[in-house]
């Protein structure tokens, strides 16, 4: 298997940016870790092991950046007025910087892709391709947090508001809605077990609302003995992330 490690200069996190990537043709798919931040969590949790038949059929290359979450939705001595700055500095990196890198890095000056993660990082996936369709058109996103009103104790502003995919959609309509109904799909899981308190619930709650905004989008809960947990997230896995590749 084709691994790279790549570092960038920026001025968002105060230091260089880490990706990982694996693979060498295919789908490219962008994946956000979860609230540890760390760009080599996936291969660390034995998910690229697990995804090695696509990646080394060309099917998917991944692309695993580190995330800024202990700047934002993680920090607690900041306030949220305050480091929801460093989440939209991340986004911006994301899409005006690394987004084209990968362009670049796939030899095409455009390719739709696909974002992932667990937990965190399914908010990441799901907050990236609500707002992004025209560059991300699918979405697998594992016992993710959809209501970031619990990160910030109530706190809300307009900042915040357009970052809160349970908020923002539930008022979405227009053309803005129409570019997600005719671009992006999703694909939610959760299960109910163990530590998916919070979870479950915006799972549940975020999967009606596509499904009532006509939005293509699986929603998968799974049972008491699925829990908030890599092992179970790789079953999740093998199930259901050929959807987005379809």
């Amino acid at each position: 298997m084709q691994k790279t490690f790549h570092k960038f200069d920026n001025d968002f996190m105060g230091r260089e940016f880490y990706i990982w990537s694996y693979g060498h043709f295919g789908q490219p798919v962008l994946v956000f870790p979860s609230a540890a931040g760390m760009a080599h969590e996936w291969e660390a949790e034995g998910m690229i092991e697990l995804l090695a038949p696509l990646i080394d059929t060309g099917k998917i290359k991944l692309y695993c950046p580190e995330s800024n979450v202990a700047q934002t939705w993680n920090n607690k001595h900041t306030h949220p007025a305050d480091f929801i700055k460093s989440h939209q500095a991340y986004e911006h990196f994301v899409v005006n910087h690394l987004v084209p890198w990968i362009y670049s890095d796939c030899q095409t000056d455009y390719l739709p892709l696909v974002t992932t993660g667990v937990s965190m990082g399914g908010y990441y996936a799901v907050n990236h391709t609500l707002k992004y369709p025209h560059i991300f058109r699918g979405c697998f996103a594992m016992s993710g947090r959809y209501d970031i009103e619990s990160f910030t104790h109530g706190f809300m502003n307009q900042d915040l508001y357009f970052n809160n995919p349970l908020a923002y959609l539930a008022q979405m309509d227009g053309e803005p809605l129409q570019n997600i109904q005719s671009l992006a799909r999703f694909v939610l899981t959760c299960g109910k077990g163990a530590w998916e308190d919070g979870c479950l619930q915006e799972t549940i709650r975020l999967g009606e609302m596509l499904q009532h905004k006509q939005i293509n989008a699986i929603c998968d809960i799974w049972g008491e003995d699925s829990i908030h947990d890599w092992d179970w997230w790789k079953q999740h896995t093998m199930k259901h992330f050929g959807h987005i590749l379809e």
